[in-house]
């Protein structure tokens, strides 16, 4: 069955995907077994020379793909400008550490010589979301193939142009393709010998489904999955600075970001200034055209998307959220939503229980610190979270209390090549970027010479 891409913005067909048949995934899965052992024997140095060309290319091509990226899943033409820029200084950052993260390790024990190793896996399959269409496949991929492996990909369906981009830019050296394929059909991908490993980004329904089938064929995974993160602000939070960086975490990439802050958890003494500067500020987030200049919040990336997200804001309201901006749909734009925020979240409201994937900001009101570390971590996710204070020594304590795999003070929460990214509870398990993303995918293989 095809697929057909819907550009965000104006609701039109921009391209039809064909799905491949089983001759043309079989050819695929071949020729990444086939890559794999000279690829897993080539020189770091050689693999660094790919990776620092792959990223050569993408600056290179940055205006064509971001026109792809905006076309494709709604992205704002500078976000998506920064968003490659960004995958091409993790392929030079891989490039320059990978010896470093790799080199044998020396352990003393009562053996003549003994020490840990790294070797490759074989092919990685990966399962990848359209909200960051290239990022979010690059810092699986630039660790992955710098270890030795071998690497297919699975993309969302309403981003294949954005997966063939990535393609050309790596189509030379072998090592890497892409599977324009439906989700029974990655199922069966994965079951097949010669995948060694899975990595998916998504929602914990799909996780859920792709660690199960993993888990059965007793193969290596890592999740990602979805987040609730709180964005804490405590009485004594510099407001100027607190509001800014609220109104960016939120509202960036139309809110569709899984380490987007979407709880505000907000101490009573500094809660009504904060909610009135809040939404005094989310207010000019302008919605529209994401090619131009004068738009600050982009579409949503599938017009169901924004009605299931409205379907949630609706409910909250009905259990007594206040809607204090937007909270409807935008019939500007195909699937546009407005910035929107909820005021007054209590637990039982789908504002506070599920992860609202969209422009669509909670307040949770609470009485003091010790209740906002409570609310904060009051939840079944755990990806990320941030703590807004003017002592910065009160603000990493309160730092250290949160339930999540990435906790930040004064400052946004993101995704960053130097430091692992990756989550507790339901939001999934494993690491990428860093030191340790790079070893998710290898065997540590311990040597031990008597």
């Amino acid at each position: 069955m095809p697929y057909d891409t819907v550009n965000p913005a104006t609701g039109q067909v921009d391209y039809r995907l064909e799905l491949m048949d089983a001759a043309a995934v079989e050819q695929r899965l071949a020729a990444s077994a086939q890559a794999f052992p000279a690829w897993a024997q080539t020189p770091l140095a050689q693999r660094g020379a790919l990776l620092r060309q792959v990223g050569a290319q993408l600056r290179a091509r940055r205006e064509d793909i971001q026109r792809l990226m905006t076309a494709e899943m709604g992205k704002l033409r500078n976000e998506a400008l920064a968003e490659i820029d960004k995958c091409a200084d993790a392929c030079d950052y891989y490039a320059e550490h990978a010896a470093d993260y790799l080199r044998e390790q020396p352990i003393a024990t009562d053996a003549q010589r003994s020490y840990v190793r790294y070797e490759p896996l074989g092919c990685v399959l990966a399962v990848m979301p359209w909200n960051f269409p290239l990022w979010q496949v690059f810092r699986f991929l630039a660790p992955a193939l710098m270890a030795g492996n071998v690497a297919l990909l699975k993309h969302a369906s309403n981003v294949p142009r954005c997966a063939d981009a990535i393609h050309a830019a790596l189509a030379a050296a072998g090592v890497f393709d892409v599977l324009h394929i439906d989700n029974d059909q990655a199922a069966a991908v994965l079951r097949d010998a010669r995948i060694a490993a899975v990595t998916l980004t998504g929602s914990e329904r799909a996780g859920r489904s792709i660690a199960a089938n993993a888990g059965d064929q007793l193969k290596k995974c890592v999740m990602e999955l979805g987040g609730s993160d709180a964005f804490v602000v405590l009485d004594d939070a510099d407001l100027d600075t607190t509001v800014a960086a609220a109104v960016k975490s939120r509202f960036d990439n139309a809110g569709q970001t899984c380490i987007a802050a979407k709880r505000f958890v907000v101490v009573a003494a500094i809660a009504d200034e904060f909610v009135r500067r809040f939404v005094a500020a989310a207010a000019e987030r302008r919605l529209g055209d994401p090619q131009d200049a004068a738009t600050t919040l982009a579409p949503m990336a599938r017009q169901d998307l924004r009605d299931e997200l409205h379907k949630q804001v609706q409910a909250s309201i009905a259990k007594g959220a206040t809607p204090l901006l937007g909270c409807a749909p935008d019939t500007a734009t195909h699937a546009g939503y407005p910035a929107s925020i909820l005021d007054h979240v209590v637990p039982g409201m789908p504002a506070y229980d599920e992860e609202l994937f969209g422009p669509v900001a909670a307040i949770l009101r609470v009485a003091d610190e010790a209740e906002a570390v409570r609310v904060a971590n009051d939840t079944s996710f755990g990806l990320g979270g941030s703590v807004w204070s003017a002592d910065r020594a009160r603000g990493e304590r309160v730092a250290r209390q949160l339930q999540c795999g990435a906790a930040f003070v004064n400052a946004i929460v993101k995704s960053d090549v130097r430091l692992p990214f990756g989550g507790i509870k339901r939001s999934g398990f494993g690491r990428e970027l860093a030191e340790h993303g790079i070893h998710e995918f290898m065997n540590i293989k311990s040597v031990y010479v008597g």
